[in-house]
């Protein structure tokens, strides 16, 4: 993408500055004013705010990108779980899915933990995806087994909490984001991260079991390509 496309009109700074601040911000658990105290050591002099509405505007942009180029290729064993997020003094509830390569499949956020939303959850997955899984995992809360009889229930559903570490282990990005941000200011706000963060984050995200260090480099390589190729900087 040129500086000259629609998306980076009447922007002062040239895509790759713009795409690489937003690569910062997702990639890694930075706050936007470490973020601007990075691009100004490569004199690159722009307020935190900015960051912001690129984090936002262009951000969503790439996402939106990565979630086509991953549709029907993400795994058939969905993980499910959830869990408590304190926004403002309330209890709200991150409800995710990974698949058994720890690629994020879906995120949720809901104020509440029961059926309704575990269903709403499903829905939105199948949605998503465009098929049902193999098998679903998930820890001891029942609300998942009414909603997958009522949305898919033919499916395996497997339901043990030992068995679900790597839905529960995909939370911690999020917890991280969480203390460096300072809490989320609104459910609102939560649901528009994490829907940004999740897919930049698959496109990086590497299954390190039974790889090459040289493998490892190559699907690297392979990962900040197709980046540059969807900031198109």
């Amino acid at each position: 993408m040129s500086d000259h496309d629609p998306l980076y009109r009447r922007h002062r700074f040239p895509a790759e500055i713009i795409a690489h601040a937003v690569w910062l911000y997702f990639r890694f658990p930075l706050s936007l004013r470490t973020v601007e105290d990075l691009l100004a050591a490569r004199g690159i002099i722009v307020s935190h705010q900015t960051v912001r509405s690129w984090a936002e505007k262009f951000g969503r942009a790439f996402a939106n990108d990565i979630r086509r180029r991953a549709s029907g290729r993400l795994g058939d064993k969905w993980h499910l779980d959830e869990a408590v997020v304190s926004i403002r003094g309330k209890k709200h509830w991150l409800w995710r899915a990974v698949d058994q390569d720890g690629f994020v499949l879906d995120v949720l956020v809901q104020s509440r933990r029961n059926a309704k939303a575990a269903k709403r959850l499903i829905r939105k997955l199948l949605k998503g995806q465009g098929r049902a899984p193999r098998v679903i995992i998930t820890d001891k809360l029942r609300s998942y087994d009414a909603a997958k009889r009522e949305n898919m229930p033919g499916v395996e559903h497997r339901s043990h909490k030992g068995l679900n570490n790597r839905a529960e282990n995909s939370h911690q990005p999020i917890r991280r984001r969480e203390r460096i941000m300072k809490r989320f200011k609104s459910r609102r706000h939560l649901q528009r991260f994490v829907s940004i963060h999740d897919p930049i984050a698959n496109l990086f995200h590497i299954p390190r079991h039974a790889i090459s260090s040289n493998h490892h480099r190559e699907l690297r390589a392979e990962a900040m390509n197709i980046w540059a190729t969807i900031a198109r900087a």
